[in-house]
């Protein structure tokens, strides 16, 4: 089920090599189609938009945005059960985030007083994928941090929604909903058209198309990531529960067929295990057919001697999800320096961080956990520096701002400097 790499032989180096690349997205092979869309939507607006959609998602839009007064209309048919569901795991999700954010500050040094202003963006695009499943929970971890941020305009960007995910964008912000999915959807967002106004972030994960379309707007927006397949890394020890180990594996294969399901482990004796109860629990899956394709594409295990060596490949590997399933998991946590979120001990799903546990679960993917962060409350504020001098402490300085200014040709930057002090003295 899963293919088998031991510590020592050939294969384990070049396997954990191969994976430290998997974020290396086929993104060349959509290009041209993604670049067409992007341009399309810009020259045509909403005409480009409603036809995108009908070629892509075999449907006819005639308007691009769902107003208001229907938002309650569509999504009247959510149960009571699963509308508190959603308000209860929303509730936890601006919780956390209420905990995170950057900071203003100010101090003096010197006759200079310096800060930093931190602002929210004006307006942003989430995405939420419409393509095997509907993901309400994709709603609430990318608007609601920015709802805490204090962003404005809140646009959700989702084919053909539900009443769950539209009871979502209720609760976590939303200002606007666009009826629309893939590359043609971020160009809307990115570029405006004749009914919906630009944003200036798009964020949420997508398909390799939507991936493609946010790499090409980057720079005329700002975007979170480019994200990949889902993945999660088990790190277990012989003590751990062969069968809570595979559900969890199981949990991402679901997902989509390119999903990466790794486990790092100690024994050959427990790799059968496991590898056991993935096969067991496949067959109850309804979604086994995608589970299956994606654990025989990229399904792995790396058997290792110990648990050092477990958390430097885990550090490596760097995964968006991370569960430690070790005895005394708080002792070895810490020696894994990259991972999206770390899942502590035997009564942690990954499912919880999907839905109701409070951090979002946009995550880096492909090993980006090695240089980028959860989404969060900072993504959606901006830091200006401030900057006052008196005119004792540029005096004081003039020396040193003239003497590096020089030293650099550039002495409009020195006199911009003695201008102001010449004529003080005047």
């Amino acid at each position: 089920m899963l293919s088998v790499f031991r510590f020592g032989e050939p294969r384990y180096e070049q396997a954990t090599a191969a994976l430290s690349r998997r974020g290396d997205e086929d993104l060349a092979r959509v290009e041209p189609a993604v670049s067409e869309i992007l341009r399309a939507v810009r020259e045509r607006g909403d005409q480009a938009l409603f036809e995108f959609v009908e070629r892509f998602e075999s449907r006819t839009l005639h308007r691009s945005t769902i107003p208001h007064p229907e938002w309650s209309r569509l999504s009247g048919d959510v149960s009571d059960s699963l509308r508190g569901w959603i308000d209860l795991a929303a509730t936890r999700i601006e919780t956390y985030h209420r905990h995170q954010g950057i900071q203003p500050f100010e101090f003096e040094q010197d006759g200079v007083r310096l800060g930093q202003r931190v602002t929210p963006l004006r307006s942003v695009g989430v995405y939420a994928p419409g393509g095997k499943a509907r993901y309400p929970s994709t709603v609430l971890m990318t608007a609601i941090p920015a709802m805490v941020a204090g962003v404005e305009r809140i646009v959700l960007a989702t084919p053909n929604p539900n009443g769950a995910l539209i009871a979502a964008a209720e609760r976590s912000g939303v200002t606007e909903i666009v009826d629309a999915g893939g590359a043609q959807a971020i160009a809307a967002l990115a570029y405006g058209t004749e009914t919906i106004a630009p944003v200036d972030k798009i964020v949420g994960p997508g398909n390799l198309y939507v991936a493609c379309a946010k790499r090409l707007v980057f720079g005329h927006v700002d975007i979170d990531s480019i994200a990949g397949p889902s993945e999660i890394l088990v790190v277990a020890d012989d003590g751990a529960d062969p069968a809570v180990v595979a559900a969890d594996l199981l949990s991402q294969a679901e997902h989509d067929e390119a999903a990466y399901a790794l486990l790092i482990c100690l024994s050959d004796r427990f790799l059968h295990e496991v590898q056991r109860e993935l096969a067991e629990q496949l067959e109850r899956l309804p979604r086994n057919a995608i589970a299956r394709a994606s654990l025989e594409a990229n399904g792995a295990a790396f058997v290792v001697p110990d648990l050092d060596r477990a958390t430097e490949l885990a550090s490596t590997l760097a995964a968006e999800h991370l569960s430690l399933a070790v005895r005394k998991p708080a002792d070895w946590m810490h020696k894994i320096r990259f991972a999206g979120a770390i899942f502590v001990g035997d009564h942690t799903p990954e499912a919880a961080g999907d839905y109701a546990a409070g951090p979002s679960h946009v995550l880096p993917t492909g090993g980006a956990a090695r240089f980028s962060s959860p989404l969060g409350v900072p993504d959606f504020q901006v830091r200006s520096s401030i900057i006052e001098y008196s005119l004792d402490a540029l005096a004081a300085q003039e020396e040193l701002l003239t003497g590096l200014a020089e030293e650099e040709s550039l002495e409009a930057h020195a006199e911009a400097v003695r201008v102001r002090i010449r004529r003080a003295k005047t």
